[in-house]
């Protein structure tokens, strides 16, 4: 975690205005609840139900990248941008869709780490758009041997959507959600492992 406190703290139940209530209502009624990022976002209500629709859509079925191949995006950018809240959501949302414990590990090795092609090329354009914010010929060209125009795009757009919640969660200091333990190789410095 880049902060150990929040620079904005999350809101309790009874700190809710009306507004920021309705635009927390959309996540009440989903299946992970009222989490720590969301109830940050409400101080700015009108951008958290923006947020939520955009978000909605790069985590729906509407993305045409397979949700396995969404999560391998989604963590490889959470730990390019050293985001500990990110990587540890969506290792567990990861789990759910088809990742190993083991190919989350390898996920911070990139992508020599011994994937298949099609995951390597997601991992490697999801580096070159970190770094660069362009997808080079050659790995754009190795995506189109697997993945079709829309499904790139999607890529596009889940590494876009997750980098800005990555410096959301960064900046405001967004600290884990209850019963959530850091990835030990966010910690500065991290633990030994003796």
């Amino acid at each position: 975690m880049r902060l150990s406190r929040p620079r904005i703290a999350p809101l309790a139940d009874d700190e809710l205005t009306p507004e920021q209530e309705a635009a927390l209502q959309p996540v009440r009624e989903g299946t992970m609840g009222v989490l720590n990022i969301f109830r940050t976002l409400a101080h700015a209500p009108k951008a958290l139900e923006r947020f939520n629709a955009w978000g909605g859509y790069v985590l729906s079925r509407r993305n045409d990248l397979g949700a396995r191949e969404r999560e391998l995006v989604i963590l490889r950018v959470g730990w390019l941008c050293r985001s500990g809240y990110e990587f540890v959501q969506h290792t567990r949302i990861g789990l759910d869709c088809g990742l190993t414990a083991a190919e989350i590990a390898r996920v911070k090795q990139g992508a020599e780490a011994g994937w298949n092609a099609a995951d390597a090329a997601l991992i490697r354009a999801t580096d070159e758009l970190h770094a660069d914010k362009f997808i080079s010929d050659a790995t754009w060209a190795e995506l189109g041997r697997h993945f079709s125009d829309k499904q790139r795009m999607d890529l596009v757009f889940t590494v876009g959507q997750y980098t800005q919640v990555s410096m959301i969660l960064n900046t405001f200091g967004v600290q884990l959600d209850e019963g959530q333990t850091l990835d030990p190789d966010f910690e500065d410095p991290p633990r030994s492992r003796a």
